[in-house]
């Protein structure tokens, strides 16, 4: 140690020196391997020349998009680094090499090292302007024609399309104007029309346009089960006349419930209010507000002939208006029923469709004014609401229609003129008449000498042609009234006059 020596350095801890570098020999097969090339002193060998004197395959030339876009301006020299686009064109030789702008150079994202990759603009350089396509000239119809601008089989090919598009085009715009005016062809003979319709007074359209608010339909629910009909307003406080058997099955079930449908569609309760099973009538009461009441004609009034509307709800179908006319009168009908319940109607006979549905609706003649109560059918299969209309139909006229109701009104229940009687329907093949079968002890008919056996054909003046009209002839009367009847006995007429009982 040297005696000039730092005072400081004499306390501080001897340094080691540096080792020698230890190199080991280069194994000449990884020499040859990853050694330079004979001829190379750099890191990197010529560009262009391999030592063995072979050329060197470089990546194919980028396309003019690509060089546009990312390559030098045009004439300028310089590093392979572009410069930022605000500082201009090259550096100069003297200029740092990592150049000062308006940012510092520490703060510089070109210097620093962890600034992330991002795309600049492309080099702005200046482009020749491109000029817009100038039109080439047109031929003229002459010049292609005449001139030998185009070849004669291309236009004689041409003029075949055209022919060929214009003939198909032709084709079908006659085929289609054709078919549109098949209908308004002036050879058609066309059947001739009114040009309004018209609906005078007494029409069916006027008749039912002034009848359809005064009919209801009516549903009947008893628990799961159901079943429709229809029903006539017959007075302002909101009573309604139907059929017995329509509303029945409620009556006689406690869960039963009845509600009526008006033609505008309101739905309301209907509570019954009597009902009177041998005549197959009831009359229901609704709460509504100054409900459509109609009016009632007489059967008096009707012939036989003369035309009759139906309107009801037959299957559910509301407000269904029929025609037809009517085909007798006086026409005696046992309805469908059990024991007591039997119900026998003096009937109006038509052939307006009437369908299970229609029971309890209106049949009304050409004035609009009811002459009946919808009741019963006919059809082949031998029942009374079974199957459809067969064109035999039958109401309860509305003559007798409208004393039950006011009775049932007044007092829920009504009763009816008796004979005291049972018979049966015979004949000899001259006369007919209904038989006496068994004569109630002490009724009208034995006080008044009708015996077993005796034929009745007449009461008051209507002939009986059997048991049937013998019921309805004597519930014309009323109890208490004393009638004719005449009979045939031991084949000798006799009349006795019976004092009618009731029910």
């Amino acid at each position: 140690m040297s005696d000039a020596q730092d005072p400081a350095d004499r306390d501080a801890p001897p340094r080691l020196g540096p080792r020698g570098l230890d190199r080991p020999p280069v194994d000449p097969e990884a020499a040859s391997v990853f050694g330079r090339p004979e001829g190379v002193d750099g890191a990197f060998g010529d560009r262009a020349t391999s030592p063995n004197g072979s050329r060197t395959r470089l990546a194919p030339a980028p396309t003019a998009a690509l060089a546009g876009a990312f390559g030098r301006a045009e004439g300028s020299t310089g590093p392979a680094l572009q410069r930022p686009p605000e500082t201009g064109g090259p550096r100069h030789p003297d200029e740092d090499a990592f150049w000062d702008g308006d940012t510092p150079a520490r703060e510089d994202p070109w210097r620093r090292p962890e600034t992330g990759v991002e795309l600049g603009p492309p080099p702005v350089a200046d482009r020749p302007p491109v000029s817009a396509p100038v039109p080439g000239p047109r031929l003229s119809v002459r010049e292609v024609l005449f001139g030998g601008r185009v070849q004669p089989r291309a236009l004689v090919v041409l003029g075949l399309i055209a022919l060929l598009v214009g003939a198909v085009g032709g084709m079908v715009g006659r085929y289609t104007v054709e078919g549109a005016n098949s209908l308004t062809d002036p050879g058609a003979t066309l059947a001739e029309v009114s040009e309004a319709k018209e609906r005078p007074p007494g029409s069916v359209a006027d008749v039912a346009a002034r009848v359809l608010p005064a009919v209801v339909s009516i549903d009947v629910k008893v628990g799961d089960q159901g079943g429709t009909g229809s029903g006539v307003v017959i007075d302002p406080a909101g009573y309604v006349l139907t059929n017995n058997h329509v509303i029945a099955p409620a009556a006689n079930t406690p869960n039963g419930t009845v509600q009526a449908v008006f033609n505008d569609g309101t739905r309301v309760p209907a509570a019954v209010v009597g009902r009177d099973p041998k005549t197959d009538l009831a009359v229901l009461k609704v709460q509504v507000t100054n409900p459509t009441v109609a009016q009632f004609g007489s059967r008096g009034g009707l012939a036989v002939g003369d035309s009759v509307i139906a309107i009801g709800s037959p299957l559910g179908l509301a407000g269904t208006v029929t025609t037809g006319i009517v085909s007798a009168l006086d026409r005696p009908v046992r309805l469908d029923g059990q024991g007591d319940d039997i119900a026998v109607i003096d009937a109006v006979q038509t052939d307006a469709a009437i369908n299970p549905g229609n029971s309890g609706g209106a049949l009304v003649d050409a004035t609009g004014a009811v002459v009946g109560i919808n009741t019963a059918i006919r059809s082949l299969s031998g029942g009374q609401d079974e199957g459809g209309s067969i064109g035999l139909g039958f109401a309860i006229p509305i003559d007798d229609a409208r004393g039950i109701a006011e009775e049932l009104i007044r007092t829920g229940t009504v009763t009816h003129a008796d004979l005291g009687v049972n018979a049966r329907s015979v004949t000899d093949g001259s006369a007919d008449g209904a038989q006496v079968q068994n004569v109630v002890a002490g009724g009208p008919a034995a006080q008044a000498g009708i015996l077993e056996g005796d034929v009745l054909v007449k009461v008051r003046d209507r002939t009986i042609a059997g048991a049937d009209e013998l019921i309805v002839a004597v519930r014309e009367g009323e109890p208490g009234e004393a009638v004719p009847v005449e009979l045939i006995r031991d084949g000798r007429p006799l009349t006795v006059t019976v004092t009618l009982g009731s029910d």
